[in-house]
C-alpha cells in the first residue's frame, strides 16, 4: 500500500538529516502505531507519506506507483493527514464540513455529515457554531470528520489525542478502530505506549531518523 525505499530527508539548509536512509512497507489495512523520542522524525514520516514535503533522496510509492506519478490532488484524495493541532477555516463548523464536497464538486450530503457527527458524539446543532467558540476536543473531532467524510484509503494521525481528555480520546480511538475494521489503513504517531498497542497490529519505533524496530503486535 505505502512504501518508502532508502528515503532521506534533510532540512531546508540541507545540513541536518531528519530521516536517514529509511525503508518501510505498510500493508493495506494495517493499523501501525509509530513511536519514538521527540525529534526522532515521527511526524516527518507522516508528512512525507502525505506529500506535504518531498524527500531529499530515495523513493515513496502508493499502491506500487511512485508518488511523482501522481498529482498532489490525487494523493490527497486517497491519503488524509490529521495534524496534532487541528486547523479549521471559515467561520462555522459547516464551512469546514462542506469543503470536501466543494473540492470534489459533489452535492452536500447532510445525512452523511449527521452520521459522522453522531459517531464522534457531536450534536447536529454544532454545524452553525463559530469555530472560535469550539473546545479543543470539538475542533479535533471536526477536523477528523472533515478528513474522513469521503473515506480515504489511508489515514495519517499525528498525535491527534495528545491534548484531549480521556473521554474524547476514547471516542476518537473507537472511531479510528472502526474505520480500520472497515478496511482503512491507519498510521498513528503517539507518545502514549498504552495507546500504541491498544488496537494496532504493528508497532514502528523510530530513533534519530532511523528505523529502530518494527514489531508485529497482533
Amino acid at each position: 500500500m505505502l512504501t518508502m525505499k532508502n528515503v532521506t530527508y534533510k532540512d531546508k539548509d540541507k545540513n541536518n538529516i531528519i530521516i536517514d536512509n529509511f525503508s518501510i512497507n505498510v500493508d493495506k489495512n494495517d493499523y501501525m502505531s509509530i513511536v519514538g523520542p521527540s525529534g526522532s522524525g515521527k511526524s516527518t514520516i507522516l508528512k512525507l507519506f502525505s506529500h506535504l514535503i518531498s524527500q531529499t533522496s530515495g523513493s515513496i510509492e502508493f499502491k506500487g506507483k511512485d508518488y511523482l506519478d501522481y498529482s498532489p490532488y490525487e494523493l490527497r484524495k486517497q491519503i488524509t493527514y490529521c495534524f496534532q493541532n487541528p486547523i479549521l477555516f471559515g467561520d462555522t463548523v459547516m464551512d469546514n464540513l462542506k469543503f470536501p464536497y466543494i473540492t470534489r464538486k459533489k452535492t452536500l450530503d447532510k445525512y452523511r455529515i449527521k452520521y459522522f457527527l453522531k459517531l464522534f458524539d457531536l450534536p447536529y446543532s454544532i454545524l452553525d457554531k463559530d469555530i472560535h467558540k469550539l473546545s479543543g476536543g470539538e475542533k479535533q473531532r471536526i477536523a477528523l470528520i472533515r478528513g474522513i467524510l469521503f473515506k480515504p484509503e489511508v489515514l495519517l494521525l499525528d498525535e491527534v489525542t495528545s491534548a484531549l481528555d480521556e473521554e474524547n480520546t476514547k471516542i476518537v480511538e473507537s472511531v479510528v478502530n472502526k474505520l480500520n475494521s472497515e478496511g482503512m489503513t491507519i498510521l498513528w504517531v503517539t507518545h502514549n505506549m498504552e495507546q500504541s498497542i491498544k488496537y494496532a497490529n504493528k508497532l514502528l519505533s523510530i530513533e534519530n531518523g532511523k528505523l529502530k524496530s518494527l514489531e508485529v503486535v497482533r
